[in-house]
């Protein structure tokens, strides 16, 4: 794959990066960015014992951030194609810094909120240039390397964070603080790397009307998209309520457990993500994506039956199945859609699946936070993973009748 490196004017010269430092730099971009995302989340038990709110609050603040996420996309997803990846990711990584300044001195649910609506706008907009630019740094002699990275660091990130998040909790004063501020170390320091990238792509104009909203996918990768659509929903649908209710399902099973199990549950889902994602590289796209369809109907169902149960093992094994469906699903996708797209059309058919994403990940959230303050978390999550499970079955029945997606 081809892409054309800009050479920057003498009045702005600047140590400039070579590919092999850039392609993983903007890999770890995109690995701060998810990690950032779910570093919150083994938090929330903490923050609703301090400030006493709801599940149906904990599922906005979740959302705050996955709806300020789509904006950006919606608005500024192809910025980068206008202005340039370099100035574009690295504003965007200075404003998740700021972020994250913010959660650290946060002293209530509003602050809570007004730091993910940032994050949410500042991932938006770097996770679309970083993608990008992965691409665009790929090495020729080692095709289709942008597409696993992309596929892999989102839910590598995930898992770190929650990871480390999770072990800040356990063993770290001031949890709530000290995870924020080694990230705003990270994305000011990564902000400064980019800086010293060369930058690939063209500046041209039109970047004001590219603020308008609405979605640019390559006219090549549009009938995967429409195939696709199922199961990316069904997968992503099922990652936001590990995310946003995970920890809460966790202490519904077995009340007396450690708060880390519910950081646990969210780490176990992008962990077996990240597996599966490397695993399914191997296997054609078609293939990979009906296997991520199929892993997620069990992993629904084990889900559900965790509180029938009472049982963590049954909660943390269909936990580790939706994960690897999630992964295989993931993978499949990013590698149907991101390879027929032309250098110009790759941020905007990255932003378009990042729309779909999350508009999946963050809406079934929020009424499930609903429905947990109607009628409980126990029926929130048998109403949850039966339409996740409707939906896998959909998207698997598309892909097998379609075969040709291979």
């Amino acid at each position: 794959m081809l892409s054309v490196v800009a050479t920057p004017s003498p009045s702005r010269r600047l140590p400039v990066l070579g590919r092999r430092t850039a392609f993983p730099l903007h890999a770890s971009v995109l690995i701060g960015l998810l990690g950032a995302s779910s570093a919150p989340t083994p938090l929330y038990a903490l923050y609703q014992a301090a400030w006493q709110f709801s599940a149906m609050t904990l599922t906005v603040v979740f959302s705050a951030y996955a709806i300020a996420l789509l904006v950006a996309l919606l608005t500024a997803g192809t910025l980068s194609d206008h202005l340039g990846r370099r100035p574009v990711l690295a504003g965007a990584l200075l404003a998740e810094g700021v972020a994250m300044a913010v959660f650290a001195t946060a002293q209530g649910v509003t602050a809570l909120i007004a730091a993910r609506i940032l994050q949410g706008l500042a991932t938006g907009v770097a996770t679309s240039a970083a993608g990008a630019a992965l691409l665009d740094f790929e090495d020729p002699d080692r095709p289709g390397r942008a597409t696993l990275a992309n596929g892999i660091t989102p839910v590598a990130g995930m898992a770190a964070g929650v990871l480390a998040s999770t072990a800040l909790v356990q063993y770290a004063p001031a949890p709530t603080r000290t995870v924020y501020l080694l990230l705003l170390v990270l994305f000011t320091a990564q902000a400064a790397a980019v800086l010293l990238t060369a930058e690939t792509a063209r500046p041209h104009s039109g970047a004001w009307r590219s603020l308008r909203p609405g979605v640019a996918v390559a006219p090549a990768s549009r009938p995967a998209m429409g195939l696709l659509a199922p199961g990316i929903v069904a997968a992503w649908a099922l990652g936001g309520f590990y995310s946003s209710l995970g920890p809460s399902l966790a202490r519904l099973i077995a009340p007396h457990t450690s708060p880390a199990a519910g950081g646990l549950v969210f780490f176990t889902l992008t962990a077996a993500a990240g597996l599966a994602v490397h695993a399914a590289r191997r296997l054609p796209a078609g293939a990979a994506s009906r296997a991520g369809s199929a892993l997620l109907i069990p992993g629904a169902l084990l889900t559900l039956s965790g509180p029938l149960l009472h049982s963590l093992p049954a909660l943390f094994a269909g936990t580790a199945l939706a994960g690897a469906g999630f992964g295989a699903v993931t993978q499949g996708a990013l590698r149907l859609l991101l390879p027929p797209a032309a250098p110009g059309e790759r941020a905007g058919t990255l932003a378009a699946y990042y729309v779909l994403s999350y508009l999946a990940m963050s809406v079934p959230a929020v009424l499930a936070g609903l429905l947990t303050n109607l009628y409980g978390l126990q029926t929130a999550v048998s109403l949850y993973a039966v339409t996740v499970v409707l939906l896998a079955l959909t998207g698997l029945a598309r892909t097998v009748r379609q075969p040709r997606t291979d």
